[in-house]
């Protein structure tokens, strides 16, 4: 059974028997993975008692092949991400982008730049006011997106690849990938109108900017979540209800 040491985060956690828990991680090198954390409610443990949701650290995995549930023998918690529990907005802002990773990385595969992404992620959202934790949680999830492949095309037209006319508003449609023309608007109903201000943010959302030169408004925030969730509803969803995803757009956290 190889030992892999590997940086990880803890996406999901619960107690298992008196003593243990099990975690789902994020890890640099392994991808994403069960794992049994044997004593890890214990006092004196290898593990750790302070190994909670969204902390970050160096793991030691028993990795076997085959097996669903592996074991974590260690964890040094470097980054514990408390204030994400203080609020709830950050905490479901945190909790939708772990639920990506959960629900649409690879398992097993390492992908260290999807690893980056979501570590940076949590920070960002860690550190914002209560107030404009929405910005940096929905710039995470289309930064997820782009890492795995699915990021819109607002370039250029989404289905025919001409020039974007330049106006007040932009059409982005979920099902053809991105911005369309208004030609191809007219033959694809169903997109969702950004004003092109916002358009403008979602672009430097996907290229990796996080915090815009003017905080996001309400409305444009909810119309921001809607077309995320039909991206992810559209190209990456197997049938599942995305239940963080849920609570963070409706603002009631009893719907997950």
């Amino acid at each position: 059974m190889p030992l892999v040491e590997t940086d990880a985060i803890v996406l999901h956690a619960f107690d298992y028997s008196e003593t243990s828990r099990i975690l789902r991680l994020a890890t640099r090198d392994a991808g994403v993975q069960a794992v049994l954390a044997r004593g890890a409610r214990r006092y004196r443990s290898k593990v750790g008692t302070a190994v909670d949701l969204f902390a970050q650290g160096a793991a030691e995995l028993h990795l076997r092949e085959g097996r669903e549930l592996q074991t974590l023998s260690g964890f040094d918690v470097t980054r514990a991400r408390p204030t994400l529990g203080d609020d709830l907005g950050r905490f479901t802002g945190a909790s939708v982008v772990a639920e990506i990773m959960l629900r649409f990385a690879a398992a097993d595969e390492a992908h260290p730049e999807l690893f980056d992404v979501l570590a940076g992620a949590l920070d960002r959202i860690a550190l914002a006011e209560p107030a404009h934790a929405y910005e940096p949680s929905l710039a995470a999830a289309w930064q997820l997106l782009g890492e795995l492949g699915f990021a819109p095309q607002l370039a250029a037209c989404a289905s025919c690849g001409n020039a974007i006319e330049s106006g007040d508003q932009t059409v982005v449609h979920a099902a053809m990938g991105g911005a369309l023309c208004a030609s191809c608007t007219g033959k694809n109903p169903g997109g969702r109108k950004l004003p092109r201000a916002e358009c403008d943010r979602l672009a430097r959302w996907v290229a990796g900017e996080t915090n815009g030169a003017h905080p996001i408004a309400p409305p444009e925030i909810r119309a921001h979540q809607r077309l995320l969730r039909e991206f992810l509803e559209y190209h990456l969803s197997d049938s599942r209800p995305l239940r963080a995803f849920a609570a963070w757009e409706t603002g009631h956290w009893d719907a997950a």
